[in-house]
């Protein structure tokens, strides 16, 4: 649902000043059952042996699939406004997860 949608709604959310800064993650794990996906935000920090993970959000598969129809639409406007964004070439191995450093930099 876009901006415009939930003002057409009536939408109204509340962000608490406590969450208002949010939460800085450079790396996320996604996993999933039947009923759920768990999207877990981490922190890495170059030197450090582990990620410490920050957030953890649970959604319904249908929540699954509007966030990602959401994001593809933000990434389409945002690199139609700013440009392309680049991927460092990376081999996936082991489970897919988002991570910030390419090999040898963490």
């Amino acid at each position: 649902m876009n901006e415009n949608e939930q003002k057409q709604q009536g939408l109204q959310i509340e962000l608490a000043p406590d969450k208002a800064q949010g939460e800085y993650a450079n790396f996320a794990i996604i996993t999933h059952s039947s009923s759920e996906f768990i999207v877990d935000f981490a922190r890495m920090l170059p030197g450090l042996p582990k990620a410490q993970v920050r957030s953890r959000v649970i959604l319904a598969p249908e929540h699954a699939k509007r966030l990602l129809g959401a994001l593809q639409e933000n990434i389409m406007r945002y690199e139609h406004q700013f440009g392309k964004i680049k991927m460092p070439e990376e081999q996936q191995q082991g489970p897919r997860t988002i991570a910030p450093f390419g090999k040898g930099e963490a």
